[in-house]
């Protein structure tokens, strides 16, 4: 199944208007980790932080609600927040913690899991693994390129950038919205992007992303019975404004077709790898 196995699929965004103001879409990953923490769900969570450079994250150990805020966002570039799994339960003494990651990070959170080679007395204490959709990422060059060469836009002068309708979008602080179409940005792709089969974090407690709802809400499949009893407190607790995903458009159907091109296009890619590996060298 494309979407990966799930227990119930949501409409949703953040009820907290702070997390919600300078959230991505809505606000799923800052105002789960927020109530998880306020509850003692997790002691701190792994985010992708501000780093040195605009828009170039860097992981962090989020263990307060202003940490959380000031990870809010999307990044189009690879943040290791694997690399800090340790750090979070040694430097910092974390039992419970959470992590977000694209679905390769998830996948290798749960193989670090299933098999802890040099991750010894970790992989028990991650209580809350979010996993966020993914298409493709691109190296921090590329995404520079991409914004001050084809949107002519200075990497500091941004405030937002937004992956969606066929177009990657750059706002400005002035309020100027630059766009090109996303057929130019595929040449900057990470090639580790290509052979890739997950788009929608199948292996994560709760996967969200924005493909499937209205703009200023996000698409959240709860996975696990982690996630399950994480999200139903939550919601209990009023964090959350959802939709049924049957009432709002385009629904599903938008997220099991770009699931299915990801999937399509890249075992194309696998299956021309193998069989360029499988060449054999005439001259030999």
């Amino acid at each position: 199944m494309v979407l990966g196995s799930y227990k119930t699929a949501i409409c949703a965004r953040a009820a907290d208007q702070d997390i919600l103001a300078k959230s991505q879409d809505g606000g799923i990953v800052t105002q789960l980790f927020a109530f998880a923490l306020e509850e003692g769900i997790i002691d701190g969570a792994v985010v992708a932080g501000p780093g040195d450079e605009p828009f170039k994250p860097e992981p962090i150990v989020a263990t307060t609600r202003a940490e959380l805020l000031e990870a809010r966002g999307t990044r189009y570039t690879i943040c290791p927040n694997m690399s800090m799994i340790k750090e979070a339960t040694r430097s910092y003494g974390l039992d419970k913690v959470g992590i977000v990651g694209t679905p390769c990070q998830i996948q290798a959170l749960r193989k670090a899991q299933l098999y802890p080679v040099g991750m010894r007395s970790v992989p028990d204490k991650i209580a809350l693994a979010l996993g966020i959709f993914c298409m493709e990422n691109f190296p921090y060059q590329g995404l520079e390129a991409m914004v001050e060469d084809l949107c002519n836009v200075k990497m500091e002068s941004a405030v937002k950038m937004d992956i969606g309708k066929g177009k990657f979008s750059v706002y400005t602080e002035r309020g100027a919205v630059s766009q090109i179409p996303l057929k130019l940005t595929h040449k900057f792709e990470q090639g580790g992007c290509h052979v890739c089969l997950d788009y929608v974090a199948n292996l994560a407690d709760v996967s969200t992303g924005s493909v499937g709802t209205p703009d200023g809400w996000s698409t959240v499949f709860v996975r696990t019975k982690v996630g399950e009893d994480v999200w139903g407190k939550a919601i209990e607790a009023g964090y959350f404004e959802t939709k049924d995903i049957a009432d709002v458009k385009p629904g599903l159907d938008l997220v099991t077709k770009l699931a299915n091109e990801k999937i399509s296009k890249n075992q194309k890619t696998i299956e021309e790898r193998a069989a360029f590996k499988n060449l054999r060298n005439p001259y030999l």
